[in-house]
């Protein structure tokens, strides 16, 4: 992690976190502050104030905001940004990213046209960012939204050289595993806590005459997601820090460890739906949606990824918390993994609209309009948990408020983007093609280690 708060860490909180979600359906949900009535009134100042932050009039001002969203995620910010119209009378511009995001940004720098803002979901990214000095310090309206909103993880995430440029307005909880609910029943399966029970659940569910799981091969970030729930959970949180950072070599044993465990799953035969061509043809999307259509006999039982795929379910027209259900990420160590990814608001061109869409997005008004729009997570611990639409989303997001600091921020994501975040280069490419070729673990490592030490300089 690009902050320095992550090495301070302990896996306490990533254990309360796990057994939130763990015994989530007998919980009994209660809110977690913060006031939303919506109200607006004028202040002798000229300010504005609706729900719980205070922002300025602007009338007319013109901005820009870039992201990679598509789909229904973009058509939920832009509700976000229409609020955030109406309280100020600014004139907001969604602006469509293409990935990675920093090469997008550079193109259109260079041609003397950036956007005002900009969402960039890796620590690293906003660090490349300053270092090119398009990012700008935010301002001190913003800061104390952070302050008053967010834990001090998620603070020290935007951060670059103890200097705040980044507000992550969105996070992920990317430890657990959706499974159709009917195969499950079908076959008798339970809900895995370990690794090895996830195996035994897994061959219980072959056995039934279904695929256990589905990979979105095609886009490497989710192959570099299931390698680091598996990392954090069996090396520690500690090493996990020092991969991340490069401190330590892929070459170390801990990542052969990591890497052998993995291909129980994907050098299983028949364990992958469409085997390893299959799953390199499989996009994300598409990885979701295979498994919750076809009825009781779908491509796969299981797909792993991040709470986010609550929005490729609901497009399968399957109902979560009935058809799709969830179970965190096995241990495969001591402790289940807690791995969060985000993106984060940076301002590209500061002016008084630029802070104030900051600030908005900063505060429990920016997300709890998302969150009833489902598909979204917020790390602003000050969002009513009641906010999000559903039971399964509300347990997802408190699990993730209740570990505090203790979450781990996805590992490619820290990395420099060239390793962690560029489709057919680095990590991406070398966890496909060991997807390909499970077997070829030392390989793996030697390539791993060769371009996270060219991306890295060191």
């Amino acid at each position: 992690m690009r902050s320095t708060s992550s090495k301070n860490r302990t896996s306490r909180a990533a254990r309360t976190a796990a057994a939130v979600l763990a015994g989530a359906l007998a919980l009994s949900l209660t809110a977690c502050g913060g006031d939303d009535d919506g109200g607006d009134e004028q202040t002798g100042s000229g300010q504005e104030t609706a729900g719980t932050v205070t922002l300025p009039k602007l009338n007319g001002e013109s901005l820009e905001v870039a992201a990679v969203w598509t789909g229904a995620e973009q058509a939920n910010f832009k509700k976000v940004l229409a609020e955030f119209e109406k309280r100020t009378g600014a004139k907001v511009t969604f602006v469509p990213a293409q990935d990675p995001i920093i090469n997008f940004l550079g193109s259109k720098v260079a041609g003397g046209q950036p956007p005002d803002v900009a969402m960039l979901p890796q620590p690293g990214a906003i660090k490349q960012a300053v270092d090119k000095k398009w990012a700008k310090p935010l301002g001190a309206d913003a800061i104390k939204e952070l302050q008053e909103n967010y834990s001090q993880g998620w603070q020290d995430i935007g951060k670059v050289d103890d200097k705040q440029y980044g507000v992550y307005y969105k996070a992920a909880n990317k430890s657990l595993i959706w499974y159709n609910n009917q195969v499950f029943e079908n076959a008798g399966a339970a809900e895995p806590k370990t690794w090895d029970e996830l195996l035994t659940t897994a061959q219980t569910v072959y056995d039934s005459g279904v695929t256990p799981f589905s990979v979105g091969g095609a886009e490497g970030w989710t192959l570099t997601d299931w390698f680091e729930n598996i990392y954090l959970s069996q090396a520690g949180p500690e090493k996990y820090d020092q991969l991340a950072q490069h401190e330590i070599k892929w070459t170390d044993p801990s990542v052969k460890d990591a890497l052998t465990t993995l291909a129980q799953v994907w050098g299983k035969k028949d364990y992958v739906a469409g085997g390893a061509t299959g799953a390199l043809q499989t996009d994300f999307p598409a990885s979701v949606t295979q498994t919750f259509t076809g009825g009781d006999q779908p491509k796969a039982a299981m797909v792993y990824e991040g709470d986010f795929a609550q929005v490729n379910i609901t497009q399968a027209k399957a109902k979560v918390g009935t058809d799709a259900k969830v179970f965190p990420f096995p241990a495969v160590g001591e402790t289940a993994p807690v791995v969060s990814g985000g993106d984060a608001a940076v301002i590209l061109q500061d002016s008084k609209a630029a802070q104030a869409l900051a600030t908005f997005l900063a505060s429990p008004d920016a997300a709890t309009i998302q969150a009833k729009l489902g598909g979204y997570l917020s790390p602003n611990k000050n969002v009513d948990n009641s906010a999000y639409p559903n039971e399964v989303q509300q347990k997802i997001a408190k699990a993730l408020i209740d570990s505090g600091d203790d979450f781990r921020f996805d590992m490619s994501d820290q990395a420099p983007q060239a390793f962690g975040g560029t489709p057919g280069k680095g990590e991406w490419k070398a966890l496909q093609d060991f997807l390909k070729n499970p077997s070829d673990i030392a390989g793996t490592q030697q390539k791993l280690e060769a371009d996270a030490a060219a991306a890295y300089g060191n």
